[in-house]
């Protein structure tokens, strides 16, 4: 018999003998990014589980969030508010069969950037009452876009797209504008865009809000289910109706410089269960 024969033999032996055993990895949390400041949005997967129905509910802060899947695993979105108390917070998923798993998420502090804010003439110019104007308008406009419904399940598909093409950055998410007496947050992304530029939707979703406003401009807000918005303003155009389904990739509005911008471009919010967060770092979740 020839060597490699009888090592054949020997092995299948062995085996039935002293079969050998794979243990299944143990249900586990995985979170993306692991370190995260203020303003910043949290992917959390459920690893090791056998789909959707192992996983009952998903805590963070002792607030329910949306479970969802992303590639084939349940899944949540967590919003960090820009407010939000640097500190250690407790994440609890509770699987189908009542057993929890936990985990830590520390939150640290977003730096500190301020910078002068100049109020465009035709919003009044650099004055007290001006100031005043834009920051009682604004908390108004805010009352109302912050209305905007959701649905509970997931409206999106897979990978988040950019709103223009080729996007440059010109000014940043999470900074403090100082005008006269006040302090305005800036809660989103601006992109250069020229005027009349198609903005598009940056995926699947119904459009809960479209409509002008005096200091946010022609706005347009989408919602993809489970809290989460994406939200376009200062457009010169509106092309999409409330109500209606749009894909990822349909033209939902042209960019311009209506209301409180002084050139045209595009500002982009993106919400988690009515939490601003920065939109880059929520383009990042998909890498």
């Amino acid at each position: 018999m020839a060597y490699n024969e009888r090592m054949q033999k020997v092995l299948l032996i062995f085996t039935f003998l002293f079969p050998v055993y794979v243990l299944a990895a143990a249900p586990a949390i995985t979170v993306f990014p692991e370190t995260i400041i203020q303003g910043e949005p949290v992917k959390v997967v459920i690893e090791n589980v056998s789909g959707m129905a192992a996983v009952r509910k998903i805590i963070f802060d002792g607030k329910p969030v949306g479970v969802f899947s992303y590639q084939g695993k349940p899944s949540a979105f967590i919003g960090v508010d820009l407010n939000k108390k640097v500190g250690d917070y407790k994440l609890v998923v509770t699987l189908s069969d009542g057993s929890k798993l936990e985990k830590i998420i520390t939150v640290g502090k977003r730096p500190k950037v301020e910078v002068p804010l100049g109020i465009p003439e035709k919003l009044g110019g650099n004055t007290p009452a001006a100031a005043k104007r834009v920051v009682s308008t604004l908390a108004q406009e805010n009352l109302s876009i912050y209305s905007a419904r959701t649905i509970p399940k997931q409206l999106w598909i897979d990978r988040f797209n950019f709103p223009i093409s080729n996007p440059v950055i010109t000014d940043d998410y999470g900074y403090s504008r100082q005008t006269v007496g006040y302090v305005i947050t800036h809660k989103g992304t601006d992109f250069r865009a020229k005027e009349g530029t198609p903005v598009v939707a940056m995926n699947r979703g119904i459009v809960r809000l479209g409509r002008a406003y005096q200091v946010y401009g022609d706005t347009v807000i989408i919602d993809h289910g489970f809290g989460l918005h994406t939200v376009y303003m200062h457009l010169s155009k509106i092309k999409v109706n409330e109500g209606e389904l749009v894909k990822q990739g349909q033209v939902i509005g042209l960019s311009g410089q209506t209301g409180y911008a002084g050139g045209p471009h595009l500002h982009l919010s993106v919400w988690i269960d009515k939490v601003s967060i920065d939109p880059m770092k929520f383009m990042e979740l998909f890498r």
